[in-house]
């Protein structure tokens, strides 16, 4: 019984697939389509090209931080002599945006205590006691395995110079 039915429907698919049946209506739709006017493609529009935005801020003080107030100033007690030493000669880490480096890690040889510094491009530089970094004259002044002191001397706003202490912490990173 299957064998039978298996040959009718083989049968009846090749009855289907008959060549003289008639296709004109599907001929007459095709002579139809190619009989008109062809179309014009648009031309592809121009665009603008790409022009990427150049930060040039990089060097300024982060929006972030909060500027120095001159209520904050202490002028009363400021002395007088504070002020950079503007004839020593700079360090590769003063021309880098403090904000920009991380500590990533610290040394420790012979009782003296380096801290690894990354100066945000990737590279990575040891700072101790006595070492300058950042755009404001920053000379470090105390350095633990954890962290690096800092005291920066920034303008005051009144054509004095004032000391701004900051710290540089160990960057906790996950692992995970």
């Amino acid at each position: 019984m299957i064998r039978y039915l298996t040959i009718v429907a083989a049968l009846l698919s090749i009855v289907g697939c008959d060549s003289n049946s008639d296709h004109s209506e599907l001929r007459d739709r095709m002579a139809k389509v190619e009989s008109q006017p062809k179309g014009q493609i648009e031309p592809i529009p121009t665009f603008t090209p790409y022009s990427p935005y150049i930060y040039v801020a990089a060097a300024q003080r982060s929006p972030f931080t909060r500027p120095v107030l001159e209520s904050e100033q202490r002028i009363v007690g400021r002395r007088l002599d504070i002020a950079p030493d503007l004839t020593r000669q700079r360090e590769l880490l003063e021309g880098v945006n403090f904000d920009a480096l991380s500590m990533v890690g610290s040394l420790s040889r012979d009782g003296q205590i380096w801290a690894l510094v990354n100066d945000g491009d990737g590279g990575i530089h040891r700072i101790t006691v006595g070492n300058y970094l950042g755009k404001n004259h920053g000379r470090v002044v105390n350095a633990t395995n954890a962290q690096l002191d800092i005291l920066e001397i920034i303008p005051d706003g009144t054509g004095g110079w004032i000391e701004r202490p900051r710290a540089l912490a160990l960057e906790e990173r996950d692992n995970g």
